[in-house]
């Protein structure tokens, strides 16, 4: 579907999902949910700028932030902090021949057949206008949506039924356990890929942006480069836009300054160079290893694909400092990583068209989507495909070895 000017300028004004979740909230919840809602649509926005002003991706590689309201940690819930540790969740902390010490001592890991104990699924409406019906985890088994697979590790799909009148059913699950500071690795064999789809790994705090969110893993469609972005409350900048100086290999691709409020809801984005970090050629890879980093320094995301994971994180002792240049940086030094993030819960989710998804489905010369993808499938919109071409879902499913979030002794 391509979208005209002024009707972006109407969803953003008049956008106001529904959250089956929220209802019995506050209205000040509510309200916040609008706002994420609306916040999505930057990234629509930004895609069509690329699109109108023909840019080369190699010279402003453009992407999108994602938000969304968060239930409450669950009552036996609790929060992590930086500078201290918790009890294991799902399991022990895991062995390696690394001999040297780790600073990072796991707090929550997720992995195997206890991978969902401490997740909460998600079953609202999709705050970002997709085309999916979020289930419970009940629903989720009996679907055949979500499972332990012989490798022992946990699939999250879309439904695949060949037809489906408007939404097809998806996972989101949520971290009942929240964390101020730390360091999340997550280690994907798979992430869902192809026309239509919009997957996402990411963090979010209360009070959207007052609590800040960290886009870890996002794209749409046939994408091949990740997107990691920050968004804030007004104070939080990053320094420079010269990669060399930030000491990052991605390249930044919005502005310097991450306030949601003060930038449309734009935040500030790193691009990967890597072209195996995110779609089906880090699938067709065999995936590989996100890092986020959240210390007193700022906030890093790391990639390992596959076969560069360092041997401190196979080993369960991971050590930041020995693993190079970042692929994204924010550094401290113009945002306060504890003024402007806290009380994050990590979350997965698989939405299809949407705000973003469908607003590039007519786009083209973006990595991965060199031909767009009404050409690539002859179908004039996102919805008429995902509907009527279930099969086409058979590649929009997260495989993930396991989540593990460490805080400092």
């Amino acid at each position: 579907m391509h979208f005209h000017v002024p009707f972006l300028l109407a969803l953003l004004i008049n956008v106001a999902p529904s959250d089956a979740n929220l209802l019995a909230r506050s209205t000040e919840t509510v309200l916040r949910a609008h706002k994420h809602a609306v916040k999505r649509s930057a990234g629509l926005a930004r895609d069509l700028r690329l699109a109108f002003n023909g840019i080369l991706v190699e010279q402003n590689k453009l992407g999108s932030s994602r938000v969304y309201c968060v239930s409450s940690p669950s009552d036996n819930g609790s929060t992590l902090t930086n500078g201290s540790s918790s009890s294991t969740t799902s399991g022990a902390a895991p062995t390696g021949s690394s001999s040297a010490s780790s600073p990072w001592k796991l707090s929550q890991n997720f992995q195997g057949n206890s991978f969902f104990n401490g997740w909460d699924f998600f079953t609202g409406a999709d705050p970002t206008n997709g085309q999916v019906t979020y289930v419970d985890q009940g629903t989720a088994q009996s679907a055949g949506l979500v499972n332990i697979n012989n490798a022992g590790n946990v699939i999250m799909r879309v439904e695949t039924t060949p037809q489906v009148a408007t939404t097809r059913k998806s996972v989101r699950i949520t971290t009942s356990k929240t964390y101020t500071g730390g360091l999340v690795i997550m280690d994907s064999v798979h992430m869902p890929t192809g026309c239509g789809t919009w997957p996402a790994f990411w963090s979010n705090g209360p009070n959207w942006p007052a609590g800040g969110e960290i886009d870890i893993v996002e794209g749409v469609n046939d994408y091949t480069n990740n997107q990691a972005t920050i968004h804030t409350n007004p104070g939080c900048t990053v320094p420079t836009t010269n990669s060399s100086v930030l000491a990052i290999t991605g390249t930044l691709v919005g502005g310097t300054n991450c306030a949601a409020a003060q930038t449309g809801n734009q935040g500030c984005g790193v691009r990967a160079v890597q072209s195996n970090s995110f779609g089906s050629t880090f699938n067709n890879n065999g995936g590989g290893v996100y890092a986020m980093q959240w210390d007193n320094n700022g906030i890093s995301v790391f990639f390992f694909p596959r076969n560069s994971i360092p041997s401190d994180v196979s080993s369960g002792k991971p050590q930041p400092n020995n693993w190079g240049q970042p692929m994204a940086h924010w550094p401290a030094s113009g945002c306060d990583p504890f003024k402007f993030f806290y009380t994050h819960s990590a979350i997965f989710d698989t939405t299809l068209c949407g705000d973003w998804a469908s607003s590039a489905w007519t786009g083209s010369g973006i990595p991965g989507q060199e031909q767009s993808c009404a050409q690539r499938t002859g179908v004039a919109t996102c919805e008429e495909f995902i509907r009527n071409n279930g099969a086409a879902m058979n590649d929009a499913y997260w495989e993930v070895k396991s989540v593990k979030i460490y805080q400092t002794s």
